[in-house]
């Protein structure tokens, strides 16, 4: 939830009790406890009964900040929702924020990260990114970047985000409080986190593309950039491949060459894999002939 810019979330605090033969834990605020017996964990020294305590703290930690990422998510949207609900914030899709940039006017602020801005845009809009890439790289950074990549990052190819301090200074500084402002991102929903945040600072003339860029079809706005709007947020192996709905909705469309390019790709990913794996073989063989002698 901090990539949303809601409260920071606090360790639960976790309270052990042990006595022979049993190790129990109880979650603190919720009345569940949890215990499992080992009739051997009288007998075991007191660094193995230390990893034995610490394995329910760690998982009651997890669940506990899981839990309330969905809490804290879950409430985020009901006041994104009340925001538009109340005319606080007006709803458009892309083809009518297309038609208020062209015939009246309007500023389009672009929230996205520089990874997809850099894609696909709307001609003439501003940028100023709630979130962008961490290209920090201390240890926290480097942590959080193995763990994206390890939980799918490479597949997806979305790069680890950090909350742009600097939000809300740069926008005050271009726009009055009184500027009609079109909020966009790639699907939606960090541009309606962005117009919460303008909202609370003043901004009253705030529109929002439900959908995102992502939901536009390319005669809806006019785009800058290499690739079409619907592209703009996907990356990583899964784009190399053509394994995204929005690459499956285009071939359906395109020509038997579209596809042709996306199968010899994934042939071409087999035959590297092959290739590696013999050439893993043949380095162990070559190893294990180097001790034998």
């Amino acid at each position: 939830m901090e990539a949303l810019a809601l409260p920071s979330l606090s360790s639960p605090r976790v309270s052990l009790s042990k006595f022979d033969g049993k190790c129990s834990t109880r979650h603190s605020g919720t009345g569940y406890t949890f215990k499992f017996r080992d009739p051997l964990y009288g007998r075991l020294t007191p660094h193995r009964k230390t990893l034995i305590r610490r394995v329910p703290r760690m998982q009651l930690v997890e669940e506990e900040y899981e839990l309330r990422q969905m809490k804290d998510m879950a409430a985020a949207r009901k006041r994104w929702e009340a925001l538009v609900r109340e005319g606080k914030v007006k709803s458009l899709t892309p083809r009518e924020a297309g038609y208020a940039i062209r015939l009246s006017g309007k500023t389009l602020l672009d929230v996205r990260p520089e990874s997809e801005y850099k894609k696909a845009r709307v001609k003439g809009s501003t940028w100023i990114p709630i979130f962008d890439v961490d290209n920090r790289l201390d240890v926290g950074a480097l942590s959080k970047k193995a763990t994206n990549f390890v939980m799918g990052g490479w597949w997806s190819g979305v790069p680890t985000l950090s909350y742009n301090n600097e939000f809300l200074k740069k926008v005050e500084e271009k726009f009055p409080k009184d500027t009609d402002l079109i909020v966009a991102c790639q699907k939606g929903l960090r541009s309606l986190a962005a117009c919460e945040l303008l909202h609370n600072a003043g901004y009253k003339n705030l529109f929002w593309v439900q959908g995102g860029l992502e939901a536009a079809e390319e005669e809806d706005l006019p785009r800058e950039g290499p690739q079409p709007f619907k592209f703009a947020g996907i990356g990583g192996l899964s784009e190399f491949l053509g394994w995204t709905d929005q690459q499956r909705a285009a071939a359906a469309k395109e020509s038997w060459q579209y596809r042709l390019v996306f199968s010899a790709r994934l042939v071409g990913v087999f035959l590297a894999a092959d290739a590696l794996f013999i050439a893993a073989q043949q380095v162990g063989h070559y190893l294990q002939e180097i001790r034998s002698h």
